[in-house]
């Protein structure tokens, strides 16, 4: 039986920003919007984030994130995001 408190660190990353500051992230999804993949992760920083980033797979073991410069674009990704967590 697998302790509850075990994870598995494929469902895991972590983030490092240009500051330096590292966020260990859990990744919710991969999902699409508009032709284009994203993934959703959420920061394990106590609060009730989720950062959306491009997804890009570069092969089966390894992939991009993507940033999301154009702000329409964001948006749709987001509003995408949102419609998929709203119907689980």
């Amino acid at each position: 039986m697998a302790d509850k408190n075990e994870r598995n660190d494929e469902d895991f990353i972590t983030l490092e920003f240009e500051d330096g500051q590292e966020v260990e992230c859990e990744i919710m999804g991969i999902f699409e919007c508009e032709g284009k993949e994203y993934i959703a992760l959420i920061p394990d920083d106590g609060t009730d984030d989720v950062y959306i980033y491009g997804y890009k797979e570069i092969s089966e073991e390894e992939f991009e994130l993507v940033d999301i410069i154009d702000d329409d674009e964001f948006e749709k990704a987001v509003a995408e995001f949102d419609k998929i967590t709203a119907e689980e």
